[in-house]
């Protein structure tokens, strides 16, 4: 009886320093996805942050040892997709992929009145300055012919839509030379961007991201880079800054990436900040950038919160000071810089 009691004790201390030891396993694991992740793109496939997004995605899911769904949902200016993340369950499960400024801009826009930007946590992954380009056969040759063109006529300006990076840089254009410009709004940059190839509309200054290829294959011709350096895009002839032309002009970019609810749980969010600022420094999101004239960051936590601040606050106030939105800005709490 003894030698049996002794046994049962021992087998029990094993048993105990089994659970004890897969306990510890867990819980150094984190949270582990058991289900497919859905990424929504509130915008059409092909612009910047639908491309941001799946190369991001892709270098996430062998991290996370899970499927990364990317489903684009565009309207109201990535709003419609961008409510749609933030209405589903926070668990950890839904994540949306956007820009800093359209996300900092929705509630100035009355697009998500209930939303703030300060809802979101950021991953950014990607950032791209904004490029004036145009359709190879139009008049507009440079800068003089440019800004010629936007005070004797009107001039049609593509873009991914109100608040989009491309119509937030239009506006900042038409505030910074005076001028007054056609805007038409399209479902994404991608699409903007076809329009101009297609001679739909004339100009079109989305992100470097966006037209690189466009530019290569000799069907846009660029005019500037809303930045203060050039900008080399290989096969490209390099893009002189627009600070060459009005030494005050400011820079004109935006981060892309991922944004999820900061409501999801703790340990979700401690395991998607991890498997991000490791897929955001792999060599394929590197190249990527490379290829699309941008810059590859990973950008998240506190530092990503004030990029958020700070485009909630320039973006908004210039949209409010245009009348593209009737919101004040610092209704919501949002001050001018």
């Amino acid at each position: 009886m003894k030698k049996s009691l002794v046994i049962v004790l021992i087998l029990s201390l094993v048993s105990m320093g089994f659970l004890f030891a897969q306990a510890q396993q867990e819980a150094a694991a984190g949270w582990q996805p058991n289900k497919t992740i859905t990424l929504i793109v509130p915008w059409g496939a092909g612009g910047a942050s639908d491309q941001t997004a799946r190369i991001v995605a892709a270098n996430m899911e062998p991290l996370l040892n899970a499927r990364i769904a990317v489903v684009n949902q565009p309207g109201a200016s990535g709003a419609t997709g961008q409510k749609s993340a933030f209405d589903a369950p926070k668990d950890g499960y839904t994540w949306a992929g956007n820009a800093d400024a359209s996300v900092a801009t929705y509630q100035v826009q009355a697009l998500t009145p209930e939303i703030s930007h300060r809802d979101w946590q950021a991953y950014f992954a990607i950032f791209t300055p904004c490029v004036i380009t145009v359709n190879p056969a139009s008049p507009i040759k440079d800068w003089a012919s440019l800004v010629n063109a936007f005070k004797t006529r009107s001039v049609a300006v593509a873009s991914a839509g109100i608040g989009a990076g491309g119509h937030i840089a239009a506006e900042t254009f038409a505030a910074q030379v005076g001028v007054k410009y056609n805007h038409v709004p399209y479902g994404g940059g991608n699409p903007a961007v076809v329009a101009t190839v297609s001679g739909e509309t004339e100009v079109v200054m989305q992100l470097s991201m966006e037209v690189a290829d466009m530019l290569r294959a000799g069907k846009l011709r660029a005019i500037a880079v809303m930045d203060n350096k050039p900008l080399n895009i290989s096969g490209v002839a390099e893009i002189p800054a627009i600070t060459s032309f009005m030494a005050s002009f400011p820079s004109v970019g935006f981060n892309f990436g991922l944004f999820i609810p900061k409501a999801i749980p703790a340990d979700a969010a401690k395991a998607i900040a991890s498997a991000f600022e490791k897929a955001a420094q792999t060599d394929q999101v590197k190249e990527f950038a490379a290829l699309k004239g941008s810059i590859p960051v990973a950008i998240h936590g506190e530092a990503a919160d004030k990029i958020m601040d700070q485009a909630a606050s320039m973006f908004g106030w210039l949209m409010y000071d245009a009348g593209v939105t009737k919101v004040d800005p610092s209704t919501l709490g949002i001050k001018r810089l």
